[in-house]
């Protein structure tokens, strides 16, 4: 059994507050032929400094920066190595230092992480963070063969070098400890699709029924590929300043006000049982009956560990309560489901509350992957987590509709605004939090931000 000593449980903290500027991303697709990398991460960049409203503009921004972090999931997709430097190069930022980021899923997550490092400790003031995956030169089978390696070669490649069939198991398990119905799951894929109707990015948007989910095609039972993220191009950037450069560049930047990680093993297998982490707001009565091994088969240790420090860095008490808007890594339908437990929208075994409630929705307690999600946007893996903390970013910001409604942004990427769009601009958002997850759980990021 694991058993935490005094310092694995340190609360970490920024020496600096670290703030968010600025956002912008590509839309999102299957292909993109007419682009090169090069192009597509320029035109997430101009976004990101064009776009937001900032006080200068490119050439004078330009030389504000002093440290750059790239967030790239596989070399194998572009045939590239040292692809941060092409993109360094191609962005005017040569001879600044500059770092890449590889974590599997959670890449742009740790990239977002590595670059608040920088900031808080005083080492750079302005850090663009860029993010993309090239995922459409190489056939879909190949693809997934490439990401399926980002989990055990030697033991969950053995069922058929797919992400879904790894899930799949997970599916079942969870299903028949807590007695889940696939409605319930489905519920998620409706939700997510349907949300990214509302977003110029969204590679997936669709209005489904609960049937067509179930009806839909299986890649591995339980999970059909509605309930399925995309396999995307496209590219993302953010940029991180410390406190007194956020005020000179805008008048309303965004703290970031915690973002921590935890890990797993990567052979799930090897995941021992041990006493169930208690986050702020959990009783130690909770699970006092609670007779499945914690974390088996089901719950993610490193979501448990990565949000146990973020709420207790940023004060969080109660997820439900004090946070807002919210961003999950909804690879599957079922990854989506064990992570409500384990950063503590409801105790174990009770995750489909949170979606049947209602409280996933815009209107509900925690509105939850109103961008669309994996599911129904995207799953550019390097420029992931940065989408996820861009869409919590522009809530937060109350510019929602800015970057969502304007019919030049839908334009912009050759698409039409829909007649029937939704305002999903939360009201008056103070908090809000992402979650960024890699492999079968086993590096997972939580960022906190707020208004400042």
């Amino acid at each position: 059994m694991i058993r935490f000593g005094k310092g694995n449980l340190r609360i970490p903290r920024f020496e600096k507050p670290v703030y968010i500027v600025a956002g912008g991303m590509t839309d999102f697709r299957k292909r993109y032929p007419e682009k090169a990398t090069e192009e597509l991460v320029a035109d997430a960049f101009n976004m990101t400094i064009r776009h937001n409203d900032l006080k200068v503009d490119m050439e004078e921004f330009k030389t504000m920066v002093n440290y750059c972090v790239y967030s790239q999931f596989a070399d194998h997709f572009g045939d590239q190595l040292l692809a941060a430097s092409r993109v360094h190069d191609a962005l005017g930022f040569d001879p600044l230092g500059n770092i890449e980021v590889k974590t599997g899923g959670a890449t742009g997550g740790h990239a977002i992480m590595a670059a608040a490092h920088a900031i808080a400790s005083g080492y750079a003031t302005v850090v663009p963070v860029v993010g993309w995956e090239r995922m459409d030169e190489v056939p879909t089978k190949a693809g997934n063969s490439y990401i399926a390696s980002a989990a055990c070669k030697n033991f969950e490649s053995e069922l058929g070098w797919m992400y879904t069939s790894y899930y799949a198991l997970m599916a079942q398990r969870y299903m028949h400890e807590n007695k889940v119905s696939r409605e319930t799951l489905a519920k998620i894929a409706v939700k997510n699709h349907g949300y990214a109707c509302s977003s110029p990015f969204s590679q997936s948007p669709m209005k489904l029924t609960i049937n067509e989910v179930l009806e839909n095609g299986m890649v591995s039972d339980p999970l059909a590929f509605l309930e399925c993220c995309q396999m995307s191009v496209g590219a993302a950037a953010i940029i991180l300043t410390d406190e007194e450069t956020a005020y000179k560049l805008t008048d309303h930047p965004i703290r970031l006000t915690a973002i921590c990680s935890g890990t797993h093993t990567l052979r799930t297998a090897d995941r021992r049982p041990m006493e169930i982490l208690r986050l702020p707001h959990e009783d130690e009565n909770l699970y006092k009956n609670y007779k499945s091994e914690w974390p088996g088969f089901t719950s993610f240790l490193a979501a448990r560990m990565a949000a146990y420090l973020a709420y207790n860095m940023a004060g969080i008490k109660n997820p439900l309560e004090d946070l807002d808007v919210l961003e999950t890594h909804d690879a599957f339908t079922i990854s989506d489901i064990q992570t409500y437990e384990d950063i503590g929208l409801r105790p174990y075994g009770h995750g489909r509350e949170f979606i049947e409630s209602g409280d996933a929705y815009l209107g509900g307690k925690l509105p939850t992957n109103l961008s669309g999600g994996l599911i129904g946007s995207m799953h550019s893996v390097g420029a992931t987590g940065i989408f996820q903390i861009n869409e919590i970013f522009w809530q937060l910001q109350g510019t929602w509709a800015k970057f969502h409604t304007d019919p030049k942004m839908w334009e912009r990427f050759g698409k039409k605004i829909p007649t029937d769009i939704e305002d999903l601009q939360v009201k008056n958002p103070k908090r809000g939090a992402a979650v960024s997850h890699a492999g079968t759980g086993s590096h997972v990021t939580v960022a906190i931000m707020e208004k400042a």
